[in-house]
């Protein structure tokens, strides 16, 4: 879901400026280039420590509420798509799940958190997303949510099929081990560190709910990587 060639409208020039200008005062740029050498960043950090972005965006959106969906959604993909530092892509991605937009909450979304994963291409919005975001949605319209997530499992695009894997890492007893097999099995061959590492962490997660369930699945499956399998187990 790139943006739209329309004329952005003065609520979001108003939200982006607040964010930037809010980003810049709370930047350290002592931290900055120590947070950049962790996450292997192309994109400069202005070294804002999560708590503080969270506390930021807060107080932006009860002073300059969205009005619309419209304009939210503008707002996110202009925050991403022109991002000047890691941390204005973190806050696109606050405001996808901030407590006011509940409501526009909806399948019709997934195009928006697709082209924040693919063109984010990393861990640390990737994971936020699958988990957070497109979880949620998949729990609440798991009839329409499920297909597409079978088909991002078998993506040419490793970070959609993390996505994928890592979309139930919330779900608690709730997981749909049908579609968690199905997203592991499409992954079994990919040499990937971050898909081998994800299909691990998936089924970690799921242990904390049904153990037996995870070890028979381990046990049925040598063709787990030993990464896999490690992570998978690891709690039992």
């Amino acid at each position: 879901m790139p943006r739209q060639n329309t004329p952005e409208s003065d609520e979001v020039t108003a939200v982006v400026t607040a964010v930037r200008d809010g980003l810049a005062a709370l930047a350290d740029p002592r931290s900055a280039p120590a947070m950049r050498r962790y996450m292997k960043s192309d994109m400069p950090f202005q070294g804002v420590r999560t708590p503080q972005r969270r506390g930021l965006v807060r107080r932006i959106t009860r002073e300059l509420p969205f009005r619309d969906r419209n304009t939210w959604l503008q707002t996110v993909l202009r925050l991403w798509d022109d991002a000047i530092c890691r941390e204005e892509r973190y806050t696109a991605i606050d405001l996808t799940g901030h407590r006011t937009v509940a409501r526009w909450q909806a399948p019709d979304l997934l195009p928006l958190y697709e082209h924040l994963i693919v063109t984010g291409a990393w861990w640390d919005f990737v994971d936020e997303i699958a988990i957070n975001r497109v979880g949620p949605l998949l729990r609440q319209h798991f009839a329409t949510v499920a297909p597409v997530l079978r088909h991002w499992a078998n993506a040419p695009d490793p970070w959609k099929r993390r996505a994928a894997l890592l979309s139930q890492n919330a779900s608690g007893a709730d997981t749909d081990t049908d579609l968690l097999t199905d997203c592991v099995e499409a992954n079994l061959d990919e040499p990937g560190f971050f898909l081998r590492k994800a299909i691990g962490w998936a089924l970690r997660q799921y242990a904390r709910t049904d153990t037996r369930w995870v070890e028979d699945f381990v046990a049925d499956h040598p063709g787990l990587s030993p990464l896999s399998r490690k992570e998978a187990l690891r709690r039992r």
